[in-house]
């Protein structure tokens, strides 16, 4: 007798193609003891009726597992669980004894003790998702990432691949970035000025290794990207907040101390406020009377779709001051992880030999993917592809916005996919945030983005990359309808 065919079912978020999903339940099933050796699968037909999907689909995955010694057939019997199947592991875990270590007089160093804001790991389960820096799937171009992906994978690629970098990085990404990306900034690099990073946080992190040191100050804006400011406090040097306007960073306010300057002047994180050509040219000019670095994080320049995005401040640069953080890990998805440092090539020497005494160097099947994505023109399609999207979705939500009366604190001149918002007096966000997430719900509480012992509690962020446009303004509304009710 077969196993009821009512026992299997697709779980609704799996990932990979139905036939590998299929695989997956199968052996999944097996694995876990719930189907037992010599037990008779359901065929093919009924499977394929009861999951909704093609016959064909379900005779691959059943050819698949045979071949992988999962399943067996037998003549015109059907498919059965081989005898040859993996055993599920039978054990007793062994009772665990107390510690006793004191780890809070054994830890040298704590790096628990920072105000990163919290995202919701089932964020995609909820309605109304106002959430930042998350990938809309519906506008991810799988199939050509794949086919790179098996591109990469390929006999011609095997040396990146399988070849130990040590501290150097795909020539292939490295040659597009220098050729491609950089020039659309007004940016020239060689090759030894460039440095692959895992993501942008990695990039910033590796500058403050190399910049900074307990003696040395170091100048932030406030508010600011929560990461960089947990990063500059593990370092140990000095930091300075500086309250940033309607146009970013304001130079007249950096002290003349400081060493190394971090700013977001593409799109101001969290305000996506940008700075302005002259002010970029002040900036330049106080760093140089301080002799001071600047660190410019390339925050979301891609998402520039509402006028013409400014030259980076590395473009402007004659001095060989300014260091430049880019990402593909906001503009591609953020799992990628994969970003990139642009500075004089002693700074990158410097960068690359740490990088790789902590971890050699980004995967290289990771990097040539990236590399064929790119050169191969899918990412330029990408990039209009969302910028559409975007500009769609932000017209829906500033139409919503101001119909229900809610205040936008910082909205960016040239797009981005936020805007940065304001309460009434008296209302906490953090209260908010509650009461919106038991009405499905969600947005990201500003406090986070402030210095620690200024405790702002009047503004948020609504993010709309990851949203439909149709689902905005009955959310917007809803942040209305309970923020009236605090």
């Amino acid at each position: 007798m077969a196993i009821p065919v009512d026992t299997f079912f697709l779980a609704p978020h799996s990932q990979g193609t139905l036939q590998a999903q299929i695989q997956e339940m199968i052996a999944e099933a097996i694995l876990s003891g719930r189907l037992r050796k010599g037990e008779r699968l359901p065929s093919t037909r009924k499977l394929a009726t009861h999951l909704g999907v093609s016959r064909i689909t379900v005779t691959l995955a059943y050819t698949e597992l045979l071949s992988n010694d999962y399943l067996t057939s037998q003549g015109r019997s059907g498919y059965f669980v081989s005898q040859n199947a993996p055993v599920p592991p039978v054990y007793t875990p062994t009772p665990r004894g107390e510690d006793l270590v004191d780890w809070n007089r054994i830890t040298g160093r704590r790096f628990t003790e920072g105000d990163t804001p919290e995202k919701p790991h089932d964020w995609a389960s909820f309605r109304y998702p106002f959430i930042y820096g998350q990938t809309d799937p519906t506008l991810f171009d799988h199939a050509n990432w794949r086919h790179c992906a098996l591109r990469a994978l390929g006999q011609k690629d095997f040396t990146a691949l399988t070849t130990d970098y040590y501290d150097r990085d795909d020539p292939r990404l490295v040659e597009f970035i220098a050729r491609n990306t950089l020039p659309r900034r007004g940016i020239k690099a060689h090759p030894d000025e460039i440095l692959i990073t895992l993501g942008a946080q990695n990039a910033l992190w590796l500058a403050t290794q190399v910049l900074l040191t307990q003696r040395r100050t170091a100048t932030i804006e406030n508010p600011c990207y929560p990461a960089l400011r947990d990063i500059l406090t593990q370092s140990r040097c000095h930091v300075v907040p500086v309250d940033v306007d309607r146009d970013g960073l304001p130079p007249g306010a950096i002290p003349d101390q400081t060493d190394v300057i971090f700013t977001t002047p593409s799109h101001q994180c969290p305000t996506s406020a940008t700075m302005p050509m002259a002010r970029r040219q002040e900036l330049l000019q106080k760093a140089r009377e301080i002799d001071a670095v600047i660190v410019e994080d390339d925050y979301e320049f891609e998402m520039s779709f509402l006028n013409t995005p400014s030259p980076a401040l590395k473009s402007l640069d004659g001095d060989g001051r300014v260091i430049h953080v880019g990402s593909f890990s906001k503009s591609l998805f953020p799992g990628l992880r994969l970003g990139y440092l642009v500075g004089s090539a002693p700074f990158i020497r410097e960068a690359r030999a740490l990088r790789a005494s902590v971890l050699r160097h980004p995967p290289g099947h990771i990097q040539r993917t990236t590399a064929y994505f790119l050169s191969l023109g899918h990412y330029n399609a990408l990039i209009r592809r969302i910028r559409n999207v975007l500009r769609d979705r932000r017209a829906v939500m500033q139409e919503a916005i101001e119909a229900n009366g809610l205040t936008i604190a910082g909205k960016g001149v040239h797009g981005g996919s936020s805007f940065w918002m304001q309460v009434p007096d008296g209302i906490d966000t953090d209260n908010l945030a509650k009461a919106l997430a038991e009405k499905d719900v969600l947005i990201e509480p500003g406090h986070s983005f402030f210095r620690r012992d200024q405790r702002e509690t009047r503004f948020y962020r609504l993010a709309y990359s990851s949203i439909p446009s149709e689902r905005i303004p009955e959310g917007v509304a809803r942040i209305a309808e309970t923020i009236a009710e605090l």
